[in-house]
């Protein structure tokens, strides 16, 4: 008599534990440490401008690499320290600067041998959709269709949808440190610098196949975008909790990006919500986000604080 087959053993599912996504972009260098469940356990930025002088060079410059490796060695000890010691419980996504520069190999290998995990140089249609991901988790239930507002140091991503995916995206080189390099040089930029500006904005607005008037709500992301509402908010300091979900008032907005780009260095430097970071390019990210909600029709600017960041880590609880 055969005897009974045992039935295979399934191990028991070994605990999945806390991920981390990296976004790396033109000014910035931010860090996201997930639980198992997706509650935050680390959000740090830094600005590297990484993207320094790219757009005239095409590379990265050896000071701008130095500034970003040192972050990335500051956010290896961070994500050892939560534990994490698997490559594939972390992803590091690089964007606009590094898509344009001829030495991104070096900027890869310094990654690598830093925090043990090759860049991914996500393409602007990626990196479209994942701030789409991170910005409709972060506010559910918007009313739509909904356009997505992703204004960047080196790009701007126009993201168009109604559910959980994207149907339609697309990438511009209109980013805040790109069009200050190319244009603003002067303090405060001057009236041909501003319509130098405006003109190189809107010509990539006539092209782009994501139309800003076809948003019942429109999403902006990203730190151009959150710092003014702080700033239209009239907060004393910049303060994420605040300004998440925020509801900004079109016309309050345009008046802040007016007097932005009116404004010398030292009158954004007397700005309490403004990042020093981000004073010599808001300017530009300014007019390009004034451009987009003038070809809209909505009365009001959704902020979120969730963006391509929160896109990436939520992608390695859900891959």
């Amino acid at each position: 008599m055969t005897p009974p087959m045992t039935p295979p053993v399934t191990p028991p599912r070994a605990p999945r534990g806390p991920v981390a996504g990296i976004d790396c972009g033109t000014n910035t260098i931010k860090l996201l440490v997930l639980d198992e469940d997706g509650a935050d356990l680390e959000r740090e930025m830094r600005i590297v401008r990484l993207g320094q002088g790219v757009d005239r060079t095409g590379r990265l410059a050896e000071e701008a690499l130095e500034r970003t490796f040192a972050a990335v060695e500051e956010y290896a000890a961070l994500i050892a320290r939560h534990g994490i010691d698997r490559a594939d419980r972390v992803r590091f996504c690089a964007t606009s600067a590094t898509r344009d520069a001829a030495n991104a190999a070096d900027f890869a290998a310094g990654v690598r041998a830093r925090l043990g995990v090759a860049p991914e140089v996500v393409t602007g249609d990626e990196e479209a959709a994942l701030a789409w991901a991170g910005a409709t988790r972060g506010l559910p239930g918007l009313a739509g269709p909904v356009v997505v507002l992703d204004i960047g140091g080196g790009s701007t991503e126009l993201v168009l949808g109604s559910g959980p995916t994207p149907d339609a995206a697309h990438s511009m080189d209109i980013g805040s440190v790109r069009m200050t390099e190319r244009h603003l040089r002067s303090d405060p930029p001057t009236a041909p610098e501003v319509a130098a500006c405006v003109a190189d904005v809107d010509a990539a607005l006539d092209t782009c196949p994501v139309d800003p008037g076809a948003a019942v709500t429109m999403v902006g992301v990203a730190g151009t975008v959150t710092t003014l509402a702080a700033g239209v908010m009239g907060l004393t300091s910049y303060d994420r909790s605040a300004t998440h979900g925020a509801r900004l008032p079109v016309a309050q907005v345009h008046a802040l990006c007016d007097r932005l780009v009116g404004s010398t260095a030292a009158e954004r430097a007397e700005m309490a919500w403004l990042h020093p970071g981000r004073a010599d390019v808001i300017a530009a990210g300014a007019l390009v986000l004034s451009r987009v909600l003038a070809r809209s029709r909505v009365t009001e600017l959704v902020v979120s604080e969730a963006d391509i960041l929160d896109g990436i880590a939520w992608s390695l609880l859900e891959g």
